[in-house]
């Protein structure tokens, strides 16, 4: 077995297709094939498959393609052993986060790493549903995630460093009868009307749960992704929303105010996501150690 033909199996996993891991290589798709095939010819068992007109990984693939990532881990240590000895902190790290950690997060990052011993950050923002996180993996050095209590766990061939877990509550106008609760039951939502994400997304999951719980469909009129402009529609209609507790910015918004759920306990975890690899280069630690600091500061 060879690291180019083991990385190519990888990528497979990974990416999907043929076409999107020849693209993520620089390389042509028959080369990528060639690797595999010569892979496939050191085991007996079978390690691609036929899926209509795409190739992908068996059982025994995924295991195979599992344990490179042990192999790259290796080589990646060996590297790092050479930049540890030379003393390098610095080089870039890719950051990508979703809408609303990366506004609570991106500025104070930038604030921390704008000496010039420090690592140079690169930030990119994306709206994407919770089973597509991982999949930013591959083409950014850490990814800020949300998965909701109860959801499916990450997948093997991520590693997860758990950030914080942020409650989720009902985001009202300051005049609204429910404002003046200390706490908002699910039946007492009975007759209002929402402004939810978009079906798909995890927090558009938790209304579901406090609808079913309350007995009622819940009557969905706007659907934002955006909690800045979800929060300027409650602002203006009346409407009500589930809104993160840590890191939705009210302070444009002065007539809202945030109320805690009685029941259920809902609420995220927060997860910076990465290939097991990435986290052992030194620039990527220092910014993880960062970012830790800018979450564990939200909640305090």
């Amino acid at each position: 077995m060879e690291l180019g033909q083991l990385r190519a199996l990888r990528e497979l996993g990974d990416r999907g297709s043929i076409a999107a891991v020849a693209a993520a290589l620089y390389v042509t798709p028959s080369s990528v094939s060639q690797q595999i095939s010569a892979l496939q010819r050191t085991s007996t068992a079978p390690l691609t498959a036929r899926d209509g007109r795409r190739t992908v990984l068996t059982d025994a693939g995924r295991a195979l393609a599992l344990a490179a990532i042990d192999v790259e881990v290796a080589l990646e240590r060996a590297g790092q052993a050479v930049a540890r000895f030379q003393g390098d902190q610095l080089g870039a790290v890719s950051v990508a986060a979703f809408h609303s950690v990366g506004l609570a997060v991106f500025g104070p990052l930038i604030a921390a790493t704008l000496s010039p011993d420090r690592p140079d950050v690169q930030l990119s923002d994306f709206d994407v549903a919770q089973e597509d996180f991982p999949l930013l993996t591959t083409d950014h050095d850490l990814v800020l995630a949300h998965r909701m209590v109860g959801s499916p766990r990450w997948p093997g061939s991520v590693r997860v460093e758990p950030l914080v877990y942020e409650p989720l509550d009902i985001a009202v106008r300051r005049d609204h009868p429910l404002a003046a609760k200390a706490a908002i039951e699910p039946t007492d939502l009975h007759d209002e009307a929402w402004v939810a994400v978009h079906e798909g997304f995890p927090l558009r999951q938790a209304l579901s749960v406090i609808a079913g719980i309350g007995g009622r469909e819940a009557r969905v009129l706007h659907q934002i992704n955006e909690f800045a402009v979800a929060a300027s529609v409650v602002e203006a209609s009346g409407c009500v929303a589930l809104m993160p507790r840590y890191t939705t910015d009210l302070r444009d918004h002065p007539n809202l105010v945030l109320r805690p759920l009685a029941r259920p306990d809902l609420g995220r975890h927060i997860d910076c996501l990465a290939r097991p690899e990435t986290l052992e280069r030194a620039n990527v630690k220092a910014v993880l150690s960062q970012i830790r600091t800018i979450t564990e500061g939200l909640v305090r």
